[in-house]
């Protein structure tokens, strides 16, 4: 099964962005003249789940796609051919959004899976990848860069509760692979941390071992953590707080990267969740946010890959 993918770091508020791609019938607004029209069948709404979109190319040819997914909360939605536009099949698409909190701007990502004909390996996927989903993120682009869209009024970053306590995020200008390379050493972050010190593994564990415990000074603090899953798939990681002095519970927390396919950066996530009082918690979320998760982001950047933007 062939997998197309792009991605891209948009200069508008995910609200601003998703006020825009959410529209199903709304592909000839954005897409640069690659979709010329475009209609709802039977009369549907465009967010109607189950609504088929009837567009035109502009090389003429027709295209019918199938709403299946549509997620506000979770800002995404997937769609598949009923008339396709390539020699494909089981073709799958979902686009999704994420807000960069650090700058206050949305990381985009498109991604399908689908079955090429014997022959066609990779053709296809070069195609929906760079000529499609790329192309049109660009288009997204200048249109975002031009028109300077509004922030919709009453605009919520949230749908209720946020997914968690603490879910910051950050661009690293540096190649995915390059950053989780450095990243998943679940005993490296005292060398990309200022506050971090004499980290190491208990039991001479490897820092790959999930269930390994790390023990480190952060400050004045005597910290433990436990690795709690290492996934070199997604490039993301979980731990928990095994010994710590600051008065929290059940303390989860972990980082996710992303490429940025559209310039070779990376978008990294970083969650927290724990229990604590009210009146913990005002110091803790905002101080863990900036002085743990964004800082570490920060620091692996400039340490690790200040001098090669410079060159």
């Amino acid at each position: 099964m062939a997998r197309a993918y792009a991605s891209i770091i948009l200069k508008a508020p995910v609200e601003t962005v998703w006020e825009i791609v959410r529209d199903f019938n709304a592909l000839p607004k954005w897409t640069g003249g690659g979709v010329t029209t475009s209609k709802i069948e039977k009369g549907l709404d465009a967010d109607v789940v189950g609504c088929i979109r009837s567009f035109h190319l502009a090389n003429g040819a027709l295209v019918r796609e199938r709403l299946l997914m549509l997620d506000d909360a979770k800002r995404c939605f997937s769609y598949n051919f009923e008339t396709p536009a390539f020699p494909v099949k089981n073709y799958l698409a979902t686009l999704r959004l994420y807000p960069v909190t650090h700058t206050d701007q949305t990381f985009a990502e498109w991604e399908a899976t689908f079955d090429e004909a014997p022959g066609d390996e990779a053709k296809y996927q070069k195609i929906v990848s760079n000529d499609v989903f790329a192309g049109n993120f660009k288009s997204l682009g200048n249109l975002i860069a031009k028109t300077k869209p509004a922030k919709p009024e009453g605009a919520e970053r949230w749908k209720g509760f946020q997914p968690n306590k603490v879910w910051t995020s950050r661009v690293i200008k540096a190649p995915v692979d390059d950053v989780w390379k450095i990243m998943r050493d679940f005993a490296g972050m005292g060398g990309w941390h200022g506050e971090i010190t004499k980290m190491h593994m208990l039991k001479r564990h490897r820092s790959d071992k999930v269930s390994g415990i790390r023990d480190f000074r952060f400050g004045d603090g005597h910290l433990n953590e436990e690795l709690l899953h290492l996934d070199d798939i997604t490039r993301s990681f979980s731990y928990r707080i095994t010994k710590c002095e600051i008065p929290w519970m059940n303390y989860v927390s972990g980082p996710r990267l992303w490429p940025v396919t559209a310039d070779n950066t990376t978008f990294g996530v970083w969650t927290g969740d724990w229990v604590a009082s009210p009146q913990d918690d005002v110091v803790l979320i905002p101080r863990t946010e900036q002085n743990v998760y964004q800082r570490a982001f920060a620091e692996l950047e400039r340490n690790y890959f200040g001098k090669k933007r410079k060159k």
